[in-house]
């Protein structure tokens, strides 16, 4: 479960948005909220300090952000920092000992064209921990589904891969935080490439391949719902209030039928679930070393084309946090390969 969760707040109402979801995660678990508002200045040389009255306005803004939420039964942290606000999040994450980031970022959303907020993109690509990025017209999970009769659920995308499937147990978590008092449910899906035969003679063999991976296909996903309820009993002592479907797609495009999927509830109507969801769940598969670290081509492409809100989970094989040094350097290296 998350313990820790993150929030980067710039002032604005759109980034405050992200506050009541992150509540309702450390009010489920027990956690704590840590709210970091970061002073991003440009100082002259001669100036060696943060402008006092810069300092007082943060300081003032915490104390009423804190004042104006309901925080019954959740513990809060506040931190004001001064620098690039980037370099403070991924900063204050690892020195924080977060488990979870949430913000919320402005833009268009769009396969063909799209615009993130440079801070939240940078998160984005960069964070060792799992991050859940909101939409500014976006829904916002701050509680059970409205309609009693439908749970509030996560689409989970996978693609066979080991590294793919380290997305469930943090999905499963955030689902179970966000949904209670009820049960929560996780669609897990796998989107195929159809086989397209060169030649007339090859359209036998094709229907073969193309049967032949919708088998393996479903008996992956199924082992994944059996591996998801293992693990969970095993790290929590017992199964989360869940509720796990599965089905398999077929799509030339494998972003574009997760967005599809996730916000219409296209190609779910075999398993008995019908309309949109309320989270996307990826992993993504970037590349790993200081210099450059890339995220996956297809959760990028989710994530500037969604409205919805996505989780993001960077496996543990491709960033080893032991083997860096979280300094202004390291920070700065990161930043600046994208």
């Amino acid at each position: 479960m998350f313990q820790r969760i993150l929030v980067p707040l710039d002032g604005s109402p759109r980034a405050e948005r992200a506050i009541p979801v992150a509540v309702r995660i450390a009010r489920a678990s027990g956690g704590t909220v840590i709210l970091v508002r970061a002073i991003d200045t440009i100082v002259d040389f001669w100036m060696a300090d943060i402008p006092q009255a810069k300092l007082t306005e943060g300081e003032n803004y915490l104390a009423d952000i804190r004042a104006a939420i309901d925080l019954e039964g959740v513990a809060t942290e506040v931190k004001l920092l001064s620098g690039p606000a980037a370099s403070i999040i991924l900063r204050t994450a690892h020195s924080s000992q977060a488990d979870l980031i949430v913000l919320c970022s402005h833009g268009y959303t769009g396969l063909t064209r799209w615009a993130m907020g440079s801070v939240a993109e940078k998160v984005a690509h960069h964070a060792t921990i799992p991050l859940l990025v909101l939409r500014e017209e976006g829904p916002i999970p701050a509680g059970p589904h409205p309609d009693t009769v439908r749970p509030l659920r996560a689409l989970v995308a996978l693609d066979g891969s080991a590294l793919s499937a380290t997305v469930l147990e943090p999905a499963a978590f955030l689902i179970d935080a966000l949904a209670v008092p009820v049960a929560g449910a996780l669609h897990l899906v796998r989107v195929l490439k159809p086989v397209v035969a060169e030649k007339d003679m090859q359209q036998f063999e094709s229907t073969i391949d193309s049967e032949q991976a919708l088998h393996e296909a479903k008996h992956y996903l199924s082992t994944m719902a059996k591996q998801l309820h293992e693990k969970l009993v095993a790290s929590v002592g017992t199964d989360l209030k869940l509720t796990v479907t599965w089905s398999v797609t077929v799509n030339t495009d494998v972003a574009d039928a997760i967005v599809r999927l996730a916000e219409n509830g296209e190609d779910t109507e075999e398993t008995g679930v019908f309309g949109g969801y309320d989270v996307i769940a990826m992993a993504t598969h970037g590349q790993s070393g200081v210099p450059r670290l890339v995220i996956g081509s297809i959760t990028n492409r989710v994530l500037n084309a969604t409205r919805l809100p996505l989780l993001i989970v960077r496996p543990p094989d491709i960033v080893d946090k032991g083997h860096l040094t979280w300094d202004e350097r390291t920070i700065s290296s990161l930043l600046g390969a994208i």
